[in-house]
């Protein structure tokens, strides 16, 4: 459910800790099925999980299409740890917005941070985009991305934690050290006025407004920090890289797990060939 300190403090802050959202049985799981995924280079496909980057060697790497490493992971697409927060934020029930459904996933992926690894400042109330909005109107919340990222390892001081600068998806400025903290090759967000470091437990999510400043401090400490991150919208927008689902997890999952990661079914039509 969705409390009143829920929607204060997503208003007030545009972020929520969710501790221990997953269980540590779920974790356990989660980190079996990344275990059975072979080392990949970016550009390189395991089926249909594709390893990735943003931008340079220096973030870490990503594979995307993680729903699509087995039931752990699609068990997270509506888990009810989070997905009515998610389902409130993002709003648009009994508008058009809901047509084909609630939401959309237009992301999934999980990331591994490695010592010196890091992603730098991006996003904010400016410059100000479509997708990242954050707007309460007429009553109610119509956030264009509403992004859930669980911790699969423990991440406290030195671990590289995710960073945000609370408030800013409602800012209408840019920040003043934005350009030297932006998504620059080995950037982070390490020392930015006004930013703050969450700690994270395995098994916590963070729900937070892709509108707010985000990115991360630099890992120092051995190891690898897990997380996964998901990212929902209406149920009318597209996948943000292009991917498509494969039919086998298609037709594993639940009709209301189906509904959000394709709210619009594609339509074939054979043409009419005496109408040409």
């Amino acid at each position: 459910m969705v409390s009143d300190l829920d929607i204060y403090l997503l208003d007030l802050r545009g972020y929520l800790v969710l501790e221990g959202a997953l269980t540590p049985g779920e974790v356990a799981d989660l980190n079996t099925c990344l275990d059975k995924i072979p080392p990949l280079t970016p550009g390189q496909w395991y089926g249909y999980i594709q390893a990735h980057q943003y931008g340079d060697d220096t973030s870490g790497l990503n594979l995307q299409q993680i729903y699509e490493a087995g039931e752990p992971f699609e068990n997270l697409i509506d888990h009810p740890a989070w997905i009515d927060k998610v389902n409130y934020f993002v709003g648009g029930k009994g508008t058009f917005d809901y047509h084909h459904g609630p939401l959309f996933i237009d992301e999934n992926f999980a990331n591994f941070r490695e010592p010196g690894e890091a992603i730098g400042l991006h996003s904010g109330g400016y410059p100000p985009t479509m997708r990242g909005q954050f707007r309460y109107h007429g009553g109610r919340f119509m956030c264009g991305q509403v992004n859930i990222l669980t911790a699969l390892t423990d991440i406290g001081p030195g671990d590289g934690g995710t960073m945000l600068i609370p408030g800013s998806h409602k800012s209408n400025f840019k920040h003043p050290h934005y350009d030297k903290y932006r998504m620059a090759r080995g950037s982070s967000v390490d020392g930015i006025e006004g930013a703050i470091e969450v700690p994270m437990k395995a098994g916590d999510a963070l729900l937070f407004v892709d509108g707010i400043s985000h990115g991360s401090a630099k890992r120092v400490n051995p190891d690898v920090r897990r997380t996964v991150v998901y990212r929902y919208g209406p149920s009318w927008g597209n996948f943000r890289h292009g991917y498509q689902l494969s039919p086998e997890l298609l037709d594993r999952l639940t009709p209301e797990r189906r509904q959000i990661v394709q709210p619009q079914k594609p339509l074939t039509r054979e043409p009419n060939l005496k109408n040409c």
